[in-house]
């Protein structure tokens, strides 16, 4: 099994036709995925200092 991977992973590295597209690809999914994270982590942090902001204002 490990050396039909090996193989594989030669015969890819050795045809360069595509590989661009992958790469993009790959760049992609991360960004999306890291930019995702981060906003998701942001909005909540955000959330909890207006709702702390909104609970010291007086009434």
């Amino acid at each position: 099994m490990f050396a039909l991977l090996k193989a594989s992973f030669a015969d890819l590295r050795s045809n360069e036709e595509g590989a661009t597209l992958v790469e993009y690809g790959i760049a992609l999914g991360l960004a999306i995925t890291l930019g995702g994270g981060a906003l998701a982590t942001l909005a909540g942090n955000v959330g909890n200092s207006m709702g702390a902001a909104g609970n010291a204002l007086p009434s």
